[in-house]
């Protein structure tokens, strides 16, 4: 189990909601939300509902006051807790939308898709076993996309925000 306290204000001040699970829109429980801390697990906040918009990966024991140092200047709208996963990692990444182009299947971390498996981008996958941290940059850096098991057909449409994917890191047992 996960747990995330999230704060209407700044310097973790204001009413509180404590999240136990998914939250698709704080709105109900709060009128903003501008900071956070995370007492058990690993959870994905989102700047919109809906899991959409930036992203950001919290693990336990990390606290965000700033948001607009995270790229999330209006808050936290939406929050997702990561289940811990044990076992074998597995993911087949596409160079193209709809499972096309150039294919790679990966069982570990990838600090560079462009040095490691000659691919100059990464804009659909399919993770088999495991859930994955995707980076706009190399050596995981840059805005973020969360992934969980099952056909990523465009990473484009998950996070508008992501000019293209250069490296990827598996959530290992971190949390």
């Amino acid at each position: 189990m996960g747990k995330i306290i999230l704060y209407e204000e700044r310097s973790f001040q204001g009413r509180s909601y404590e999240c136990m699970s998914d939250c698709s829109e704080l709105n109900s429980y709060l009128s903003k939300c501008q900071s956070c801390r995370v007492e058990s697990g690993c959870f994905m906040v989102y700047d919109r509902p809906n899991f959409i918009g930036n992203q950001f990966f919290m693990k336990r024991g990390e606290s965000a006051d700033n948001m607009n140092m995270m790229g999330m200047s209006s808050g936290i709208r939406s929050c997702r807790m990561i289940p811990m996963h044990r076992g074998q990692f597995k993911i087949r990444i596409f160079e193209r939308e709809n499972f096309s182009g150039q294919m790679n299947e990966l069982m570990d971390d990838c600090d560079n898709i462009m040095e490691r498996l000659r691919m100059s981008d990464c804009q659909s996958c399919n993770v088999m076993d495991g859930h994955w941290l995707m980076y706009e940059q190399p050596q995981f850096r840059g805005k973020m996309v969360y992934l969980r098991p099952g056909e990523h057909r465009s990473l484009r449409e998950m996070s508008m925000s992501l000019s293209r994917i250069m490296s990827m890191r598996r959530i290992m047992d971190m949390c």
